[in-house]
Formats: C-alpha cells, structure tokens, sequence
C-alpha cells in the first residue's frame, strides 16, 4: 500500500449525471474537486444509445456523447477527472473530521468532504442475447426507452410493484404489452395488480420466463417457456424491458453509513447528508424511486451546495 497520502478538499466517488453535475457545482465554488470514475465512467446512461429526455438537447443525444459533454463541462471549471475505483472507506463521525479513502487497492486519500455518486446497477437475467442487445431493444427503464417503442408490442419481465408500473407505463404508448411472470401469482402490491389486470392491452403470462430474446442487432422478438409444462414459443416484439430491480453500489459503504434495507444510501430530509458529517449521497446510489438522469443531476447539484455550505461552516 502507497505511503504517500494525498490531501483533497472535495472527493467525488462516482460518475454519471450526478457525479458530473456535483464536479461542476464544486469546481464553481472553488472546492477543487477531484473525482474518481468508477469502472464504467458516465455511469448507467453510457448503455444508453439514445437519451431523448433531458432538458438541452432538442433532437435527442447519445448517452456517451452527453456524459462526455458534462465531463468536459466539469473539467473546464477545473475538476480533476481521474479513471479509478475506490475500494475502501473510513469516514469519520467528527464534524470537521477527515475522511481516508483507498483507490484501486493502494493510493491513499485524504478528503474534508466526500459525494458519494456510484449509482446503481440494473439486474439482468444473465442471457447472452440478453446483454447482445442491450441499447438495441433492451432496456432496465421503460420511462427513459419507452419513447421509442411507440405503438409497438413489447415484453416486460418481473413481477413486483417496479414491474407492474413499467408495464402500465408502457401499456399508454404501446400497442401490447406482455408481462412474464415466472410464479403463479405477482408479488407486486395489491393496487398495482388490480391496475394491471384492469389494463386492456398487458396480457400477462403466468409460470413463464425468457429463454432468448431473437436478434441479430436488434429485437425482433423473444422465446419464453413455460416452467412447469416446458412448452417454449416466440412472440413478436421490438422491445424488452427487464424490470427485476436494481443493486444499489454500496457495498464498501457498508458498517461506514447508514443504509435502508436494499442497500440505498440515507439522506437526511430533503438534503443530500449523511449521517456522517461532511459525506453526502447524490443521484441513483440513494434514489431507488425516480432513477432518471435529471433527476440525479439535480441532486448532484444539491450535494455540491451541502458540500459547499458544510465548509463554510467550519471556517
């Protein structure tokens, strides 16, 4: 391990919307921010193909395009962007205390405040087909993809509340929407089953999971089979949604912050604070409601003035 500890006013773990937006609000307060990317730098949206629901961009933009465009943003006001993964933590619990962070196993770090932005990462089922197409017709987000899917069939795999409200999400735009429930029954809420089952155009199919979604660059349908009978047939579709929950990044914040019981980070109030003084959580790592880019930009936002105001209370 580096005996060398290198000093930092503002540390940002994690990149994306929130990360990006956090670096720049910073950077303008003269925080002199330095982030560490994470594995995936721009975070979940840089699986995106086509993000057409943020504000700013008239005709639509690419996801890695405009995660590259806040970098550069962030970077001009004079973050310093640095491609690593943090991989230990100790926050301390003193106001105005430091907080020491290992990246990559061996740097150390020393930070006065510390954002936390390594979103969450999507459940997949694993298929091979499944992650071939990923951008080209399946999706982890019916309210970011779901534009796209106009008027067309599409198929919604999952069974919970996160599902139900995907399926009639998509049941207003679409033309059908199929659900794949692998039990007997939905585990989804009373209030979204009933909602679901009053929706002329879901058709859901009980004890039935997704064997391979069909496609050379694009989804051009799926083939489910049914686990009880084993019986397999293809349905026509242009669009898969998985919708079997999301895995919040947390997992070296563990025994250091206090998380809810699915892992999320907990803030305090309507702010981005931690129960550690001078740590604050932005974006999808304590969002596990609205998930959306704009949404975790706005909190990036939030975190960067908590950040700044934190500071300026210690002066």
């Amino acid at each position: 391990m580096s005996d060398t500890v290198e000093r930092i006013k503002c540390l940002i773990i994690g990149s994306g919307p929130a990360g990006y937006t956090a670096a720049i609000y910073a950077s303008r307060a003269d925080l002199k921010p330095v982030m560490y990317t994470g594995m995936q730098m721009g975070g979940q949206l840089t699986t995106t193909t086509e993000v057409d629901n943020f504000p700013g961009y008239p005709n639509g933009t690419d996801g890695t395009a405009m995660m590259e465009d806040l970098k550069k943003q962030a970077e001009r006001f004079g973050t310093e962007v640095r491609f690593g993964l943090a991989t230990a933590v100790d926050f301390s619990d003193e106001v105005g205390g430091i907080h020491k962070i290992t990246v990559d196993g061996t740097k150390q770090i020393e930070a006065e405040t510390v954002i936390i932005t390594t979103g969450a990462t999507a459940k997949y089922l694993g298929l091979e087909s499944e992650e071939r197409l990923k951008g080209g017709g399946v999706s982890a987000c019916a309210t970011c993809d779901g534009f796209f899917y106009r008027k067309q069939d599409v198929i919604v795999v999952g069974a919970g509340d996160t599902a139900a409200e995907e399926a009639t999400y998509l049941a207003n735009i679409c033309n059908k929407v199929t659900m794949l429930v692998r039990k007997d029954y939905m585990k989804a809420s009373k209030a979204m089953v009933h909602r679901v089952n009053k929706t002329e155009n879901i058709d859901v199919l009980y004890n039935t999971e997704l064997d391979e979604v069909l496609g050379d660059n694009v989804v051009e349908g799926v083939r489910v089979v049914n686990n009880q009978s084993g019986d397999k047939h293809n349905i026509d579709v242009t669009g898969v949604f998985i919708a079997i929950g999301h895995k919040p990044n947390t997992e070296i914040f563990k025994d250091q912050i206090d998380l809810n019981e699915s892992g999320y980070i907990l803030t305090k109030g309507k702010s981005t604070k931690t129960n550690k003084p001078g740590v604050f959580a932005a974006g999808d790592v304590q969002d596990h409601e609205y998930r959306q880019a704009v949404t975790a930009a706005g909190t990036g936002c939030m975190a960067a003035l908590d950040a700044e105001r934190y500071l300026g209370s210690l002066a």
